[in-house]
């Protein structure tokens, strides 16, 4: 298993841009206030666990520091429309991982730079 496995287009299949904007028209009534772009990476896989990160880019105007993204783990973790525990289903079936042997958790947000923050995704074999 490599992250080969889990190439770009496969986690846009799973996790497509459009998502981003169904999540703030759900939040705030329009996808428009959002002030972020979501999209799933791979950062590495090994054995046992893979790990991806949902990185959060700015979009043009907005301010991402400005935002509370600091407290978003624990919303993903919920939201329907991220759907984080489909995610990590689809990609445990990706690895040739049984989906009701892993376990998911979401890490504390990572600010990468003033426009790019990142909330690590880590999915292990039970």
């Amino acid at each position: 298993m490599t992250s080969q496995n889990l190439n770009q287009t496969f986690l846009d299949e799973i996790f497509p841009a459009t998502r981003a904007d169904d999540f703030f028209d759900a939040l705030f009534g329009g996808a428009e206030e959002g002030a972020y772009d979501i999209g799933l990476v791979c950062r590495q896989v090994t054995p046992e666990a893979a790990h991806l990160a949902f990185e959060l880019r700015q979009r043009p105007g907005k301010c991402l520091v400005c935002n509370l993204t600091y407290g978003l783990p624990q919303v993903f973790q919920r939201h329907p429309i991220l759907n984080v525990a489909g995610v990590a289903r689809n990609v445990a079936q990706q690895l040739g991982w049984a989906a009701e042997g892993v376990n998911w958790k979401l890490g504390h947000t990572e600010e990468v730079s003033r426009e790019l923050h990142a909330i690590p995704l880590i999915i292990e074999k039970a």
